[in-house]
C-alpha cells in the first residue's frame, strides 16, 4: 500500500505543534523519545524524525514526499519544491539589529556596515532590494553576541518576543522577513502520493479553520433579531430557535477570532444576552 512520509522536526520550537497538528488531524502516531522514524496506525503516513535543516534536503531527494518546516529555513536553502499550506504556528520574524544606542533613521544606515547572520542568502537579497552595500558574516548560532565581541556592527536573526536582543544591548530596527511553519511537498509525487496528500491537506484546513473561528450562541428579544443577526456574518447564516419564553429566540452562529471582540460588544449592545462562547473542535466548509 502506498504511503505518505513526512518528515518533521526531530527537536526544536515546530516538533511539538507538528506532532500536535498531526494528531488533531486524527492521525494516530507513536513520537517516542529518540525514534528517527515512526508510522501512522490509521493514515498511510510515514513519519521521520529530522534536524531541521535537513528537510528541505529531505524533500527535495524524495527521501521524504512533505515536510513541515520553517518559511525561512526553505528561503534560505533555496530549494525548488512546492509549499501547499502555511500551518499557522511557530511564527517568528527575521529582523536585523543595532546596537540600541546606535542611531538608526532606515535601511540606508546599514551601508557599509557588518552584519552577522545564520541567513545570509535571504540577508542578501534584502540588501540587493534596498540597493546598499553591506558586509556579510555568516555565522551559525549565538549570532546576537556578534556586535559586542566587536565582529560586527549588526546582525540578523530570528525573533519572537525581543527579550535576548535586549538582553544583549540591541535593538530591533528592520523586519526582512515573517515567517511560520509551512508544509511543503516533491515536485515529483505521483497520484497517489498526491491524492493521500490532499486528503492530508484537507483535515488540516479543518484543524486550521477551527482554531480561527468560535461558535457563539445567545438569547435575543425578537424585535432586536434584525439588528442582531446584521451583526453576525455567519458562515452562511445564523441558525435561529424559539425559546420556551415567549418573545425569545437563541441565534447561533460562527464568529472569526479576528473578528470576535467587537461583534460580541455590539451584540451585548443590541440587546443579545446569556452570550456562549465554544471552541470548534474541526471546520468544513
Amino acid at each position: 500500500m502506498q504511503k505518505l512520509r513526512i518528515a518533521i522536526q526531530k527537536s526544536g520550537r515546530l516538533h511539538d505543534d507538528s506532532i500536535k497538528l498531526l494528531k488533531e488531524c486524527g492521525i494516530d502516531i507513536n513520537n517516542g523519545v529518540n525514534k528517527l522514524k515512526t508510522e501512522a496506525s490509521n493514515f498511510p503516513l510515514e513519519v521521520f524524525f529530522l534536524r531541521d535543516d535537513d528537510i528541505p534536503q529531505y524533500v527535495e531527494d524524495g527521501v521524504a514526499d512533505i515536510g513541515i518546516v520553517g518559511e525561512n529555513v526553505v528561503l534560505e536553502k533555496n530549494r525548488p519544491f512546492q509549499t501547499v499550506e502555511k500551518l499557522g504556528f511557530g511564527k517568528c520574524r527575521l529582523s536585523i539589529a543595532v546596537d540600541k544606542s546606535a542611531q538608526y533613521n532606515g535601511v540606508k544606515d546599514l551601508q557599509g556596515l557588518r552584519i552577522a547572520t545564520s541567513y545570509p542568502v535571504i540577508v542578501d537579497k534584502f540588501l540587493k532590494d534596498n540597493k546598499v552595500e553591506a558586509e556579510i558574516h555568516e555565522i551559525s548560532g549565538s549570532v546576537e553576541i556578534a556586535p559586542g565581541i566587536g565582529l560586527a556592527e549588526a546582525i540578523c536573526d530570528l525573533v519572537s518576543s525581543g527579550s535576548t536582543l535586549f538582553m544583549n544591548g540591541l535593538k530591533e530596527v528592520e523586519t526582512v522577513l515573517k515567517s511560520e511553519a509551512i508544509l511543503v511537498a516533491n515536485s515529483q509525487l505521483n497520484g497517489e502520493q498526491q491524492i493521500l496528500l490532499k486528503k492530508l491537506q484537507f483535515r488540516i484546513q479543518a484543524v486550521k479553520k477551527a482554531k480561527n473561528n468560535k461558535y457563539v450562541l445567545l438569547n435575543a428579544p425578537n424585535e432586536k433579531l434584525p439588528e442582531i443577526i446584521s451583526l453576525l456574518p455567519g458562515m452562511k447564516s445564523p441558525t435561529v430557535l424559539p425559546l420556551a419564553e415567549e418573545g425569545w429566540s437563541s441565534v447561533h452562529s460562527v464568529l472569526k477570532e479576528s473578528d470576535f471582540w467587537d461583534i460580541i460588544e455590539n451584540l451585548k449592545a443590541a440587546g443579545a444576552q446569556g452570550i456562549l462562547v465554544v471552541p470548534i473542535e474541526k471546520m468544513i466548509v
